[in-house]
C-alpha cells in the first residue's frame, strides 16, 4: 500500500499544503510504512504526527479516530485482493477449480509480500490492542476467501451452488494456509516470506 498511496503523495509533492483528501492518503501511507517496521510495537497518534511532522490534531481532521485510519487500511486490502480474485474467477472460463483456487492463494500472499505492513493488519499482529471491530473486519476477510475458495473446488455438481464436503475442507485448509504464512512472515521480521515454496505447498494441499 505504501508504494501505492506514494504515487498520489509524489504527483502533488510540489504543493505546500495538500487538500483533505490527499492528506488522508499521505496519513494512511505513513501509518503503512510505520507498520512495516520490523517488531514494530504499537503505533501511536503522536508518532504517526511526528512522523508526519502535523500535530495529533490535524490527523483527527481527517479521521475520527484511529480506529478509522486502520479502517482505512483494511478498505484498501479488502479491494486490493478481491479485485486481483474476482479477476481470476471472471476469467476462469473452463480452468479447473484446484487452478483457480491456487491462484486465489498465490495472489493473496503475493499481496501480504508485496505489503509488510498490511500483512501485520491481515494476521492481526497491528490490531491486537486497537478496537474489536477491526479483527472482526478482518475475520470477515478471511471468511469471504474461503467461501470463494468452496466455490472453485466443488466437485460433484458444477452447477450447483452447493460446495461438496471435499471442497469445504479443502477450502477450509488453503485459508489456514494462506493466514499461516502471512503470520510466519510478520513474525519472522518479514524474512520468511509467504511465497516461500508454495507451489510444492499448494500441490500438497489439492488435486492434480
Amino acid at each position: 500500500m505504501a508504494e501505492a498511496l506514494a504515487e498520489h503523495s509524489a504527483e502533488e509533492a510540489p504543493r505546500k499544503r495538500p487538500k483533505p483528501g490527499e492528506r488522508r492518503v499521505q496519513i494512511l501511507q505513513a501509518l503503512a510504512t510505520m507498520l512495516e517496521q520490523p517488531g514494530a510495537e504499537r503505533i501511536t497518534t503522536a508518532a504517526l504526527a511526528a512522523r508526519l511532522d502535523v500535530s495529533e490534531a490535524a490527523l483527527y481532521r481527517h479521521f475520527a479516530s484511529k480506529a478509522q485510519m486502520f479502517e482505512g487500511l483494511i478498505e484498501f486490502i479488502e479491494q486490493s485482493v478481491f479485485s486481483l480474485v474476482n479477476q481470476i474467477v471472471a476469467t476462469a472460463g473452463d480452468a479447473p477449480g484446484p487452478l483457480q483456487a491456487r491462484r486465489i492463494v498465490s495472489v493473496l500472499l503475493q499481496f501480504g509480500e508485496k505489503n509488510p505492513g498490511m500483512a501485520r493488519v491481515m494476521v492481526g499482529d497491528a490490531l491486537v490492542f486497537e478496537n474489536e471491530r477491526l479483527q472482526q473486519r478482518m475475520n470477515l476477510f478471511f471468511d469471504k476467501i474461503e467461501a470463494t475458495l468452496r466455490q472453485c473446488l466443488r466437485h460433484s455438481d458444477p452447477a450447483s451452488d452447493t460446495p461438496t464436503v471435499d471442497a469445504q475442507v479443502q477450502a477450509a485448509a488453503l485459508t489456514a494456509f494462506a493466514a499461516g504464512s502471512l503470520q510466519r512472515f510478520t513474525r519472522s521480521g518479514f524474512k520468511r516470506l509467504p511465497t516461500e515454496q508454495l507451489d510444492a505447498s499448494l500441490r500438497g494441499l489439492l488435486p492434480k
